[in-house]
């Protein structure tokens, strides 16, 4: 008889728990899947290096079909009871939108069950009674809303899989089936909001994918307003369409294919002429996609919007990482609310997306503004009108040519202590600021430019060489460029992996613009060390984290009824200066003059041009102020000191000194504590930088939350040392302790309870781990047990 009591979790696992879903008829290989990592864990940055945090696990998913996941099990050891695990399968059961809850101990199962109205929401299951698949599956469908078998056989339809083992993240799980469901039972208007990074193209082919083998959608297009996007999709998820996708270029028309791929400004034009698509019938497609939804298809009168009338028929799908909502633009006003909604801050909470650090530049004219002195003389010698210039003069209406030598001086010297081969965006206020920019930064990075031209590239859409280089830029196996100097191109659609520092010299008010910006640092790849970014603000451009909207779900601002002639409104997304978009490509091309900014006119009525630049030099510009800026766990800026955010978070967890000291004293591994702490939000490494990096952790709460004064380390360390708690050990004992001693004034106490310290000089020098722990301690537990006490003796000193 097997003592139940005595076994772990995993064992109750393999003995009971699982063979009971097995003799449900359940299949391992298919349908039940143990341990799963549905997170990556979220990215910790501490100085240049990078740690990540706890996945979220589940114990059992169960799939009706791979990918389609209809229950969840959450086991415990059998010293806990049957219904220990409940709560939090039911939190996992939320954020996996699973309908079917299990909790178990070994000795049967309680059923948690979503789909319940009545006094059955949780009963008990014996072992031998697990329920079937196809009795869950019944469950999954009344809480899908899934009614016919027509639409049981589109939600049914297997996940494409190309053989490499590659499958959908959760949240795309999430998106893909929600979206199949919707359309299998009726709706043709549906908005997915994914942030950027999160596999937006990915989760529209298997949607797609899955739509036309079931018979649901038979042609479908999908629409973008890049090149660069329609290349990225067509070469990369999408080409497992094959023979059956085309690509509609040059305004002709081929209906034979079964999947187009087509940029809007290909389809429509000025004239009735270029309108391509009209070469179509109205129910030629079934579905259409529209990536990056938020440029175009918000607005009323716009070329999207036209050809979507057209087809009005079909289904359409908005994809976007910005949806927008302002006074005369709504996405959600076309599409309805988002059906699934993936942001920025969960991205990074669940380790999908990597976190910045922002450091925030501030120049004295930016904050002063600047006045020229009387009589001053712009560069062609004509005189500078007498006014206070400021930030949003600076690039657009005046140039101060030591303003951008400044900046670029400043990017320099970053990346010279960082890394001057990490790819870098310099986002200008226009195509002439981005050639400044690039001259400027050449010129002081002569030494990096003589190797070779192409370290640093304007990449604007008035310049083809720049805009031949930007498959290399996004290339993590492509060396240069390494910095692009932009001002439109670069905002949105473009696939930077490894870009690691994003700066910010442009005015932007408008916060779609700047998710989309921030969006190009915020991929993941491990492999070429890309684990977080660093945004450079000269414009207080961050001003925008501190907003509601930055990470919030999108609230509908425009009159659902309201009737407005849109003919004068330019999209705030725009710039003063709005670039013009070539009608092929899809490209920046030029610049225009805005007109929000009529030409004045005289009083005789005669238009004046509208204004040239003004270039000036001989201005003194310097930096008045470079400091990071630190954000809490809601991803909000911290507003009050970092020491005062710190307190609050500690006096939260420990109501007092005596309590915190208590946990301190009592918790084995202080590395415990520690994360704990920066799980909670309390900055560690930002925290060292602004009280003092010589100062144990300990110290650092002490002092910052409970006003003791801190010891350094040495301090510390020298106090166990006269105290001579070492002689009770013996001559080669009493050496490794103390050189432990010396490694934690020097590191710190995380450092000194891992073992791999043994494998370090100058502790090798005493003989290999091994047999420092046997030979010289007696074995693993006296030699921790030391170790403690030395961590008790370094702390005996209270605070």
């Amino acid at each position: 008889m097997i003592d139940k009591k005595s076994l772990s979790e995993r064992d109750i696992c393999t003995k009971f728990i699982t063979p009971a879903i097995e003799r449900a008829g359940w299949d391992k290989t298919t349908q039940l899947l143990e341990e799963v990592s549905f997170t990556d864990g979220r990215i910790y940055v501490r100085g240049k290096l990078t740690a990540r945090g706890v996945r979220k696990r589940a114990d059992y998913i169960l799939y009706y079909k791979p990918n389609i996941p209809i229950a969840i099990v959450e086991a415990k050891d059998n010293k806990h009871s049957v219904r220990a695990g409940i709560q939090q399968a039911l939190e996992y059961a939320k954020i996996l939108d699973i309908p079917c809850v299990f909790s178990s101990n070994g000795d049967g199962f309680v059923f948690h069950d979503r789909t319940a109205i009545d006094g059955k929401i949780e009963t008990e299951i014996d072992n031998d009674n697990f329920p079937t698949a196809e009795q869950l599956w019944q469950k999954y469908k009344k809480y899908k809303g899934i009614e016919s078998p027509e639409a049981e056989k589109v939600v049914a339809q297997e996940y494409y899989f190309d053989g490499s083992g590659r499958s959908p993240r959760y949240y795309q799980q999430i998106a893909i089936n929600r979206t199949v469901e919707a359309i299998a039972k009726g709706q043709d208007r549906i908005l997915l909001v994914m942030a950027t990074g999160t596999g937006k193209t990915y989760t529209a082919f298997q949607i797609i994918h899955r739509l036309w083998k079931s018979g649901k959608k038979k042609r479908i297009l999908f629409l973008a307003d890049r090149n660069a996007l329609i290349d990225q999709t067509r070469r990369g998820d999408f080409k497992h369409f094959k023979d059956k996708m085309t690509v509609v270029k040059h305004r002709m028309i081929d209906k034979s294919y079964e999947v187009y791929l087509a940029l809007y400004q290909g389809l429509s034009g000025a004239d009735e002429q270029a309108n391509a698509y009209k070469q179509f019938s109205p129910e030629f497609f079934d579905l259409i996609v529209i990536d990056e939804c938020h440029r175009g298809s918000a607005k009323e009168d716009s070329a999207w919007r036209e050809i979507l009338s057209y087809f009005k028929k079909a289904t359409h799908i908005g994809l976007t990482a910005t949806p927008k909502e302002t006074d005369h633009v709504s996405n959600s006003e076309y599409f309805g609310e988002p059906l699934y909604t993936y942001s920025l801050k969960q991205g990074i909470d669940d380790g999908f997306l990597a976190p910045y650090r922002v450091v925030r530049v501030n120049l004295n004219v930016d904050a002063e503004g600047w006045r020229p002195d009387r009589g001053k003389k712009d560069k062609e010698g004509n005189e500078v009108e007498d006014r206070v210039y400021n930030r949003k003069d600076f690039d657009r209406n005046l140039v101060i040519e030591e303003r951008t030598q400044t900046v670029a001086r400043k990017l320099t010297e970053f990346l010279k202590g960082y890394d001057r081969f990490a790819k870098t965006i310099v986002f200008c206020a226009d195509i002439d600021h981005a050639e400044r920019m690039r001259s400027a930064l050449s010129n002081l990075n002569a030494d990096l430019v003589a190797q070779n031209y192409k370290y640093i590239m304007q990449i604007t859409g008035d310049n083809d060489e720049g805009k031949r280089e930007l498959d290399n830029f996004i290339n993590p196996e492509e060396v240069y460029p390494v910095i692009a100097t932009t001002s439109e191109l670069m905002t949105t659609g473009v696939d930077a992996q490894t870009c690691k520092v994003i700066v910010l010299d442009a005015e932007i008010k408008s916060m779609t613009k700047f998710k989309q910006i921030v969006g190009r640092g915020t991929r993941i790849n491990e492999e070429f060390g890309k684990m977080y970014f660093t945004i450079l603000d000269f414009r207080n451009v961050t001003d925008l984290f501190a907003d509601k909207d930055f990470d919030g779900d999108p609230i509908r601002v425009k009159p659902v009824a309201e009737e407005t002639d849109l003919s004068g409104i330019v999209d705030e997304e725009e710039n003063f200066d709005t670039p013009v978009i070539d009608e092929e490509t899809g490209e920046e091309i030029a610049v225009k003059p805005d007109i929000r900014y009529p030409a004045p006119q005289t009083p005789t009525g005669r238009v004046h041009e509208p204004r040239q630049k003004v270039y000036v030099n001989g201005v003194d510009v310097s930096v008045l102020i470079s400091r990071e800026m630190y954000f809490d766990n809601d991803g909000k800026p911290i507003t009050n000191s970092l020491k005062d955010h710190t307190r609050d978070l500690i006096k939260g967890k420990f109501a007092s000194l005596d309590d915190f000291l208590n946990r301190w004293n009592s918790t084995d591994k202080k590395a415990i504590i520690i994360k704990e702490l920066e799980d909670q939000g309390v900055l560690v490494e930002a925290l060292r930088d602004a009280v003092n990096r010589e100062v144990d952790l300990f110290d650092l709460i002490c002092h910052v939350a409970f006003e003791q004064p801190p010891l350094t380390r040495k301090e510390r360390a020298n106090n166990v040392k006269k105290r001579d708690y070492f002689t009770k050990y013996g001559e080669k004992a009493r050496k490794v302790l103390e050189t432990l001693l010396d490694k934690y004034a020097d590191e710190g106490v995380t450092n000194i309870e891992s073992m791999d310290i043994l494998k370090v000089k100058p502790l090798t020098d005493y003989g290999s781990a091994l047999e420092i722990v046997n030979g010289i301690f007696g074995g693993k537990k006296k030699y921790v047990d030391a170790v403690k006490e030395l961590e008790q003796e370094l702390y005996k000193t209270g605070a």
